[in-house]
């Protein structure tokens, strides 16, 4: 380590804003900088028992390098390629655990041999990875984490996202976070509801209207494009667009410019825009509802978002969090009959029903605890009471599987909010086998 001198790399760190450290070819810390000592250093450590310890044994609290512990490790992909890599972590901080955007570049000497390594570490502070945010979004499942991670990588740029996922996944969150973690987070961020927004509005509420442009228009109105100038555009289910206003969407996004209703001159147009949609767009375009020159215009960066059912391990962490949100869910907490019946509800309506759910079982709780049978309607607490039941019995002595089936279909009935050929595709099976079993309650 001749070739470099700690002094003058400890300089360096300390012009870096973020949390950075200086690490070894041996994952050792070598030096620190003063954002990452008040992230790191507490009253029970200090600044120099951190030196010598490994990046993953502060990090992660790990006894060995991060991808032989199941995680990607930035440092062993940067000895393989020498290029600068990075990753979303979750680390361990004397405030809990929290979601860090690693980056990790190579220190070359002036032969490009590898010195050490400079990480940089960008926490995350749109995302929360344990109870207890106020606002915000919530989560450490590895769905979430490729979400996340996805996010972050868009947020810097000026690039249209648009969200995909079911109803209730909570796409304006995300939405939200993409703007607080861009350039133009000072700015406005606009939200237009496009399934609530009639045909005949469209263009008025878009672009805004004139004094005396149609009947009614009595004063000049501003529209939503020019209130959300400098900052982000958020148009909501945009697959709920009439074809005919398609085109005056795709016009403003490929000029930058759009006349107010009953204007002459046109004006420019200066925001970011996310879209989202639960609908698959792509089956759209190919029926002919959704126009694909649009479609290809919006989908620059698309964004799953995970459905409850794909990040079940979040589920406790969600309601948690959700509770500490709701009015009156402070001081109540979630038993355990409550918390087995959701990891085995099927959450159609994802993380709003989840919401919902909890906000009933805060007004019918008396004791502060929330039990499964204070989360549904009567008939549907019965039919999982029965279920329990069956289930104890089953293990018991062994219940003939078609009896099970039978059971199992009666209690999916009481709650179950699609039609029969949406409950066929979720339970694996033609709607013919689906309707010849039904027939067999009768």
């Amino acid at each position: 380590m001749a070739s470099i001198s700690f002094a003058e790399m400890q300089v360096l760190l300390d012009a870096i804003s973020e949390p950075a450290t200086l690490i070894g070819l041996d994952y050792r810390i070598l030096a620190t900088n003063r954002a990452y000592r008040a992230v790191y250093v507490t009253a029970s450590t200090s600044a120099e028992s951190l030196l010598q310890q490994t990046c993953y044994a502060v990090s992660h609290g790990y006894d060995q390098p991060c991808d032989l512990a199941g995680e990607a490790c930035p440092l062993r992909r940067c000895q393989e390629t020498g290029q600068r890599q990075r990753v979303l972590h979750q680390h361990q901080t004397p405030r809990g655990e929290e979601h860090v955007d690693v980056e990790l570049s190579p220190v070359l000497s002036e032969q490009g041999e590898i010195l050490a390594y400079l990480e940089v570490l960008h926490r995350v502070r749109e995302a929360a990875a344990s109870a207890g945010a106020s606002e915000g979004l919530v989560g450490r499942s590895p769905a979430f984490q490729q979400m996340l991670a996805l996010m972050r990588r868009a947020a810097p740029s000026d690039i249209s996202v648009l969200l995909l996922g079911e109803t209730g996944t909570g796409k304006e969150l995300v939405a939200r976070a993409l703007h607080d973690a861009s350039p133009r987070a000072r700015k406005p961020f606009v939200t237009v509801e496009c399934s609530g927004l009639p045909e005949t509005l469209f263009e008025s509420e878009l672009f805004g209207h004139e004094k005396g442009a149609f009947t009614g228009a009595l004063s000049r109105k501003k529209g939503l494009v020019e209130a959300a100038h400098g900052g982000t555009l958020f148009l909501d289910e945009i697959g709920e667009i009439p074809l005919s206003q398609q085109v005056k969407l795709l016009r403003l996004i490929e000029t930058g410019t759009y006349r107010s209703v009953g204007g002459m001159e046109p004006q420019h147009a200066s925001f970011r825009l996310i879209c989202a949609t639960h609908r698959k767009l792509e089956e759209a375009v190919k029926q002919g509802r959704f126009r694909a020159d649009l479609y290809y215009r919006i989908s620059a960066f698309p964004i799953h978002l995970p459905s409850l059912a794909e990040r079940r391990e979040d589920l406790s962490l969600l309601a948690q969090t959700l509770l500490r949100r709701l009015p009156g869910g402070e001081q109540v907490q979630l038993g355990a009959s409550a918390l087995t019946y959701l990891e085995r509800y099927n959450f159609p309506g994802n993380i709003r029903e989840l919401r919902n759910l909890l906000e009933r079982g805060i007004l019918l709780t008396d004791d502060g605890v929330i039990e499964a049978k204070h989360l549904f309607q009567p008939d549907v607490s019965v039919e999982a009471a029965k279920m329990d039941d069956l289930l104890s019995e089953a293990v018991g002595q062994v219940l003939p599987l078609d009896q099970l089936e039978q059971h199992y279909l009666k209690a999916l009935l009481h709650h179950f909010d699609g039609d029969r050929r949406e409950l066929a595709v979720r339970l694996g099976v033609s709607e013919r086998t689906l309707y010849r079993k039904l027939a067999r309650l009768a």
